[in-house]
């Protein structure tokens, strides 16, 4: 159909992309294609109109036979991008999928017979037919009329192989989502599951709402946070890390129930777990404690695993999970002994016994740590990757819980919970401290640590301190990261194949 075709083929049948000179000269053909196509005034129109896609030509013929078809000879306009051509019959594919097209060239003449020769791989077009089935049944349109709406200048990837360079696909999301049908079922995962979870939790009484998310105190998590400057009030301003202490405001004000569905940002490294930016669900209760969070939070679990298969069993890279059965639930110390072999209760007794252990397992620590700390240094660098089914920890350290409540009957730790799955944690949740003196406390604590070189530790939040010395009844609130989740949920190894545009390292293009 172009003269440029079977240049392409042998490109595309190649096992890896064609080089920078052959591509440069695919690219520049397009070009004068698009030149030819400007002088007649009929580059990148915008006056057609569809009135069908693929799919909805599927739902309504795709039951019907051909001689159903030519008796009823129906007639539809649709348009979408290129993505095959052999001989006559062209495939497009639209926001709904693909479907065939027999363009016969007898059956142009002028302009469009001309037109019908220059298109590439790539290009959008528009078309107008007659629905039918080819000889072998395929469901088909036969062109009547088509106009080119968008030309492609540069050739789409292997057709057989897609897009198969990792790093490409996360750079030039747009040509994976063409090329690779597996990337955009993905995201359209992702899309169900946030759904679904916005209908989860209005259905049982919360409240969506919207905090902000430039602050000028960055609180609601230890995480080293993005610097920004406001112009008009000349000071600087924080990307939030967490959008907990407003949500708990919000309880404060009588809001009992309420979640968060957005962005956070957190100055730290990349890797196939973590993205500076990333998508959180917070959801804070009145009257409920951590035990209540971790029961609904094994049935959002349950219940996202019936949405998207309709049965509660996964697979998660060569793992099985069974979702119906009850998850684990461990104490940060009591996960230590059983899978680092260490016995004795003495050996939590105080930071030298901490010290010595971490010692004995060859963990990497700062001798001037707390021991709270240094106990969760073990627990992350020895523990947790062995963690594969899902497992609740609890009763974390106070030292890195800044914003719990205490454990009454051992002051020493918390009442919070992770929830850990395939070695990473997804859920982080606790019995919200809502006592202001002992939050004020909590926070001087903090700002020692930071002021003696702990980039993550948090700031002292005065605001947030008043607003607990309103009162604040009795709460619970949790934090799941969505990209980990869509993550399990897709069998997905990194956290770049769920998002739709990563963050990448700066690369000199070649072009």
């Amino acid at each position: 159909m172009s003269k440029e075709e079977p240049e392409e083929k042998s490109a595309q049948n190649n096992d890896s992309a064609p080089s920078t000179e052959d591509e440069n000269k695919l690219i520049a053909q397009r070009r004068l294609k698009l030149d030819a196509l400007r002088q007649l005034g009929q580059a990148y129109p915008n006056d057609f109109n569809r009135e069908n896609t693929a799919a909805q030509l599927f739902t309504d013929f795709g039951d019907k036979d051909k001689v159903e078809l030519a008796v009823t000879a129906a007639q539809t306009s649709l348009a979408g991008r290129i993505v095959r051509m052999r001989g006559p019959f062209v495939v497009i594919q639209d926001g709904s999928g693909q479907i065939q097209l027999y363009m016969n060239n007898k059956s142009f003449t002028g302009e469009a017979a001309e037109l019908l020769k220059t298109l590439d791989l790539g290009d959008i077009i528009g078309v107008e037919g007659e629905v039918f089935r080819t000889g072998k049944g395929e469901l088909s349109v036969r062109v009547a009329s088509f106009r080119l709406l968008s030309k492609s200048l540069r050739p789409l990837p292997d057709k057989y192989k897609g897009l198969t360079d990792t790093e490409m696909r996360y750079r030039r999301r747009y040509v994976d989502l063409i090329v690779n049908a597996h990337s955009r079922e993905l995201f359209v995962t992702r899309s169900r599951i946030v759904r679904f979870i916005r209908r989860y939790f209005e259905e049982l009484g919360f409240m969506e709402v919207e905090t902000p998310m430039m602050q000028i105190i960055p609180g609601g998590a230890t995480a080293r946070p993005f610097i920004t400057h406001h112009n008009a009030l000349d000071q600087d301003m924080y990307l939030r890390v967490a959008p907990e202490l407003n949500l708990k405001r919000l309880v404060v004000g009588g809001f009992e129930k309420v979640f968060e569905l957005n962005r956070n940002f957190r100055n730290e490294g990349l890797s196939t777990r973590h993205n500076p930016e990333f998508t959180m669900l917070e959801f804070y209760q009145a009257y409920a404690r951590y035990q209540d969070l971790m029961d609904l939070t094994e049935d959002l679990f349950r219940k996202i695993a019936v949405e998207l298969n309709g049965h509660m069993q996964i697979s998660y890279q060569g793992s099985s999970y069974d979702l119906s059965r009850p998850f684990a639930r461990l104490t940060v110390m009591d996960a230590i002994r059983e899978y680092c072999q260490v016995d004795a209760q003495a050996s939590f007794a105080g930071k030298e016994a901490v010290l010595a252990m971490a010692n004995s397992l060859d963990v990497h620590f700062d001798e001037a740590w707390s021991k709270g700390k240094i106990v969760m240094e073990i627990f992350e660098q020895k523990v947790e990757a062995q963690l594969d089914q899902p497992t609740f920890i609890t009763e974390y350290p106070i030292e890195v819980s800044p914003l719990a409540r205490c454990n009454e009957a051992n002051g020493e730790v918390t009442d919070r919970f992770e929830l850990i799955i395939a070695g990473r944690e997804l859920a982080n949740g606790f019995s919200e401290l809502n006592d202001p003196e002992d939050q004020a406390r909590r926070f001087q604590a903090q700002v020692a640590q930071k002021e003696s070189g702990d980039a993550e530790a948090m700031h002292y939040d005065q605001d947030y301190v008043t607003a607990l010395e309103y009162g604040m009844p009795p709460t619970a609130g949790e934090g799941i990261g969505i990209d980990r989740l869509v993550m399990l949920f897709t069998d997905s190894p990194s956290i770049k194949d769920v998002l739709l545009f990563p963050h990448m390292r700066p690369q000199h293009d070649r072009d």
